[in-house]
C-alpha cells in the first residue's frame, strides 16, 4: 500500500516524462510537486528500494514496469473523476482539478471500473487530455498549437497545455472551450498575438494564449 505522497511522485514523474524528451531529475520533480529539492532525493531513494523507479545519479529517473502501472491508474482515476465533475456534477472545468487530485487516491479498481461504465468510456477529459483505458492504452489527438495556425484556416479546440484554474477563467470569459471552432483573421509580426473568429465575435489573444491552446485544422 502506497502512500498518497508517494503515488504523487510517481504520477510527476510519469507526467515528466511525457511531456519531457530527458528523463525526470530532481529539479523537474521538485519543480512540478512544489517542493524542497532534499525532499525529493529522500523520496527518490525510498521508490527506488521498492523497486518502482529506475534512478542513475545524473541520469535521472524512470519509472519500473509496476511503478509506470501504478502511475497511469492514478492518471486514469483523475481523468474520470474530471469527467464525472463536469458531465454529472455541473462543475466549471476551471473547478476539476483539485478536487480529482483527491479521489485519484480511492484504491477500489470496481469503483473506477464502473465509474468508465458508467461514463460510456471517455477518451479525453475535459480538459482534453488522454485517458488511459485498464491497461493503461492512450488514444492521442493528432494537435497542434493554436499559434502556428495559419491565417484563413480554421480550426476547433481539442486541448489545453495550461490548465490553471486562471487559464481555464481567461478561456470561459473568452468563450472558448472545447469543441470551439475559430478561424485565425491575422497574426501581428511584432508580438505574435493573433486575432481570431469565434462564434461570429472577434477576439485578439496574446501569443502565451495561443501557445497554450491545442487545436486540429478544419
Amino acid at each position: 500500500m502506497l502512500s498518497q505522497t508517494e503515488e504523487n511522485y510517481l504520477k510527476a514523474i510519469y507526467s515528466i516524462g511525457l511531456s519531457n524528451a530527458k528523463n525526470a531529475n530532481t529539479t523537474l520533480i521538485s519543480e512540478r510537486l512544489k517542493t524542497k529539492p532534499s525532499s525529493v532525493t529522500d523520496m527518490i531513494k525510498k521508490l527506488a528500494e521498492k523497486e518502482l523507479i529506475n534512478y542513475e545519479k545524473y541520469k535521472g529517473v524512470t519509472l519500473t514496469h509496476s511503478g509506470k502501472k501504478i502511475a497511469v491508474g492514478i492518471v486514469r482515476k483523475h481523468r474520470l473523476w474530471e469527467v464525472f465533475l463536469v458531465n454529472n456534477l455541473n462543475f466549471n472545468w476551471d473547478e476539476v482539478h483539485d478536487i480529482a487530485e483527491q479521489l485519484e487516491h480511492i484504491k477500489s479498481e470496481t469503483l473506477v471500473d464502473r465509474l468508465e461504465k458508467f461514463l460510456d468510456y471517455p477518451k479525453h477529459d475535459p480538459h482534453g487530455d488522454p485517458i488511459p483505458d485498464e491497461n493503461g492504452n492512450i488514444a492521442h489527438h493528432k494537435k497542434i498549437m493554436l499559434s502556428s495556425v495559419e491565417v484563413d484556416n480554421k480550426c476547433i479546440v481539442i486541448g489545453v497545455k495550461d490548465s490553471s484554474s486562471s487559464f481555464l477563467k481567461f478561456l470561459n470569459n473568452a468563450n472558448i472551450k472545447l469543441g470551439s471552432v475559430l478561424t485565425v483573421i491575422s497574426k501581428e509580426e511584432f508580438d505574435k498575438s493573433i486575432h481570431i473568429k469565434n462564434n461570429n465575435l472577434s477576439i485578439s489573444l496574446s501569443y502565451q494564449i495561443s501557445k497554450n491552446l491545442f487545436v486540429k485544422n478544419l
